[in-house]
């Protein structure tokens, strides 16, 4: 590959660009592009780093025949099209943790704000009214704060908001009772969050399972003179039936830095006294600009130039150390993948991958989808590591993964089943000296290498049959580099794998397939994964 390239299409601290210099990556950073200009430049460069401005849309990713990498510096990746990009095999990374503190505490300023009226307070005594009866307000200490969603940005939230005196419970599908302990607070389900909170904090992303966590319904069972702040996405609530509430009473005030429609120019919330509103901050502070920046520009840097993966939402995340540790094994499983699916005809149903000995101690996931790009390679266009799962999902392959102990000659092992027609035929392989070898077909022992060109022969186990290959070969001037032969038991059933110069055309195929007891060949071709 030539020299590796990242645009930066959105404004971004300098200090992402000296990241991607020092490490040798040519780097152009734009500022703000419409998407003309994106779709004119993108051609040319394997990296997108971005924030909020850059919408990252399907149009764009045909126009990106390099792009290897969308970054966005931040948490929310509304503008990013990431099934279109896990389709493409382009892995789409965020910096969850970057701004988590910024957020966490813009939560709790409005939170704050919104207990003693600070904005409005403010306001009015700029205006020289002295309105110091008007704005009484609420203390927080002893109140239950009810957070939604237990993730960096809400754990933050809880642990900061005890040290203030609030009591903190939770509602998180994810959030275990042993975590919740940790945080010192209470797991409840949703509705006992809703009636029995004083002050509720969102801190979920937009989901078709959050969208509208906030409705009319939960409103009406909120607590009345409740407070409700919304610092995570906009759509997570109702705003017209918030709007209701805050009228009628029901709840006594909202903050919100989110908005269903944004840039908010207008909402059904603006002019509301009891409602503070500001203009989607709650990351913007310099500390955090710097941190996704430089968090970005080196998760980019990384996955560009060593292959591992971090913060990925459509990936296995690999730290470079298991980029190492692992490149054996992923050219052991690109190898029996790309055997298993090659010998697969029909429609395949499942696929099972075991490890056994050294290999199960591994982080296997990357490694089972490697296994499952590999079988479904000769049978599919376009896939690859970033989007071999979705592919088996989509057409109803089950996946599945498994460890065992070893107890054999073999420190390792890789076991790869493929259920199609109701049959299961299975490939086993192993690591020796780091380089894979062919350990096993259909229960019948060999050991072979894989070369560029093989044929796979199976027969019954007959005197002559090897004799009749040679010759045949010798008489089509195809040279055998290698052979290998299992059997199952005397006269049974037998394999054999040959390692040829070339590939083989169709009519010799046919001849060898001819020769008295064969009872199929196929060619094969293998090709070395590039880490």
């Amino acid at each position: 590959m030539s020299k590796v390239r990242v645009l930066i299409s959105d404004p971004m601290s300098s200090q992402a660009v000296d990241v991607f210099e020092q490490r040798g990556i040519d780097v152009v950073q734009t500022g703000k592009m419409t998407e003309e200009e994106l779709l004119d430049m993108i051609p040319d460069f394997h990296g997108l780093a971005i924030r909020s401005s850059t919408n990252v849309t399907e149009k764009v990713l045909e126009a990106a025949t390099q792009l290897k990498v969308v970054g966005r510096a931040g948490i929310g990746v509304d503008n990013i099209n990431v099934p279109a990009c896990t389709g493409k095999g382009i892995v789409v990374m965020n910096t969850p943790m970057g701004n988590a503190i910024t957020t966490a505490e813009h939560a709790l300023a409005m939170m704050f704000s919104l207990a003693r009226h600070i904005p409005q307070a403010n306001q009015t005594t700029h205006a020289g009214a002295w309105a110091k009866s008007k704005y009484m307000g609420i203390e927080l200490t002893g109140k239950m704060l009810g957070i939604i969603g237990s993730g960096n940005i809400g754990s933050i939230v809880a642990q900061k908001a005890i040290g203030f005196g609030l009591k903190v419970q939770a509602y998180d599908p994810y959030l275990t009772e042993e975590r919740a302990n940790s945080l010192g607070i209470k797991k409840v389900e949703l509705e006992e969050l809703l009636t029995t909170s004083d002050v509720i904090s969102l801190h979920v992303p937009k989901t078709p399972e959050t969208e509208n966590i906030i409705s009319a319904s939960a409103i009406n069972k909120m607590k009345k003179g409740a407070l409700l702040i919304n610092c995570a996405r906009g759509g997570l609530v109702d705003e017209l039936a918030l709007r209701v509430a805050l009228e009628n009473g029901h709840l006594k005030g909202a903050a919100l830095d989110v908005y269903l429609e944004e840039p908010a120019k207008e909402n059904p919330l603006f002019g509301l006294e009891n409602v503070i509103c500001t203009p989607h901050l709650g990351a913007s502070t310099t500390e955090a600009q710097e941190k996704v920046a430089v968090q970005i520009a080196e998760q980019i840097s990384d996955y560009l130039l060593e292959g591992s993966i971090k913060n990925a939402l459509n990936a296995p995340n690999l730290s470079a150390e298991e980029v190492r540790q692992l490149a054996p094994y992923f050219q052991l499983t690109n190898y029996l993948g790309a055997f298993a699916g090659q010998l697969s005809h029909t429609a395949i149903q499942g696929i099972t991958v075991t490890f056994g000995g050294d290999a199960a101690k591994l982080n296997v996931e990357p490694l089972t989808t490697q296994v499952v790009q590999s079988v479904l390679a000769p049978h599919f266009n376009d896939i690859n590591v970033v989007n071999a799962r979705e592919v088996a999902r989509d057409r109803g392959i089950h996946v599945t993964e498994a460890k065992e102990d070893l107890e054999e000659v073999y420190h390792n092992r890789v076991t790869i089943s493929i259920t199609a027609d109701d049959k299961t035929r299975s490939v086993c392989g192993t690591l020796i000296q780091n380089r894979p070898r062919l350990i096993e077909i259909k229960g019948i022992k060999l050991e072979s290498e894989f070369g560029e060109h093989m044929l796979y022969i199976t027969n019954q186990d007959e005197p002559g049959i090897i004799g009749a290959i040679g010759n045949f070969a010798a008489d089509k001037n195809i040279n055998i580099a290698n052979m290998h032969l299992g059997r199952r038991e005397s006269r049974g059933d037998a394999v054999s794998l040959l390692e040829i110069d070339a590939p083989i055309n169709a009519t010799d195929l046919d001849g060898l397939r001819a020769i008295e007891y064969i009872r199929d060949v196929q060619y094969l071709n293998f090709n070395p994964l590039v880490l």
